[in-house]
């Protein structure tokens, strides 16, 4: 398997099981007059702009992070549906629509005026253009900023853009306020941050490794970089890294804990595991570029600051 495909496969794989996850920065429901901002044009990064002519009313959602941003700029009004993983909030209206397997004719028949996507597969975006049925595709966010220039994007695209620009802020500012208040540890700490059983994590050139940089936690699979933000480590690897710290972020979808990292032959002498050092995540939180990225820092910063 060429390294392309290979990278290729393990962000699908990714996906799969880091967006199975209400928001906790919710607002108010759409005044009733938003339409004065429109027409607009949004440009996501590395996208072609998007021109929409009036507000959309009928939004369905393909992405759990751009669902969860949706609520929490207060657009959840305007969501018609979303797909089948999209779990959070819970009011958001599921459906078995899949992101990864989209039917044009399945979404088309819900009359949409807006599809937000963060996968273009089986030629989504070509399928519903053709049906005059406008497509915004938010690729996963590769760091804290782009996550934050979705929601402001978000805002722009749905008639709400003072409340998403207010949300961006207020992420930035609470997750700098957590950061100041993890107490710095003595030495610098390392960490591994585990997708999947079977090795499966990523590195800190993603949204979530920068949040571990923020903390001046080292990633133990920096060193595997050349193989893509999501390389895959063997135990070996791992056992031979030491980490201080683990993070699971596969206790849902693989039903990981400290117990049975501790029960992996050749675990149980890590530091994390002697120091009690293996932090159960959940999941969604440490996955989504949404809302509740703070909740994911809010977790690392307490693990340092147990470590420390």
């Amino acid at each position: 398997m060429t390294p392309h495909r290979r990278t290729l496969s393990a962000l699908l794989l990714i996906g799969v099981l880091a967006l199975t996850g209400c928001a906790t920065h919710e607002q108010p429901a759409p005044a009733p007059d938003q339409g004065s901002a429109f027409p607009v044009t949004v440009t996501p990064k590395g996208g072609q702009p998007l021109t929409l002519t009036a507000q959309p009313k009928r939004i369905i959602s393909l992405s759990p992070a751009s669902t969860e941003d949706l609520y929490a700029i207060g657009a959840g009004g305007q969501v018609a549906a979303v797909d089948k993983l999209s779990n959070h909030p819970a009011q958001a209206p599921r459906t078995d629509l899949d992101a990864y397997k989209p039917n044009v004719e399945a979404i088309a028949a819900k009359s949409p005026d807006l599809v937000v996507a963060y996968y273009d597969a089986n030629n989504l975006v070509s399928g519903l253009q053709k049906l005059k049925v406008p497509v915004l595709v938010l690729p996963a966010a590769n760091s804290l900023d782009e996550a934050y220039e979705q929601v402001s994007l978000l805002g722009r695209a749905t008639g709400h853009a003072a409340e998403a620009d207010k949300l961006a802020a207020q992420l930035k500012a609470q997750i700098a306020e957590v950061v100041a208040k993890t107490p710095k540890p003595a030495r610098p700490l390392t960490y591994f941050h585990e997708v999947s059983a079977d090795g499966y994590t990523l590195t800190a050139k993603t949204f979530a490794g920068q949040v571990y940089s923020l903390f001046g936690l080292g990633n133990i699979a920096d060193s595997a970089s050349a193989a893509g933000p999501y390389p895959q480590l063997s135990a070996e690897q791992v056992i031979k890294a030491d980490p201080d710290l683990i993070f699971l972020a596969d206790t849902k979808c693989c039903q990981q804990s400290p117990a049975t990292v501790a029960a992996r032959p050749g675990w149980g002498t890590l530091k994390a595991v002697r120091g009690n050092g293996v932090v159960a995540l959940d999941d969604d939180v440490a996955s989504r570029w949404g809302p509740r990225v703070v909740d994911f820092a809010r977790a690392v910063g307490d693990a340092v600051s147990k470590a420390h």
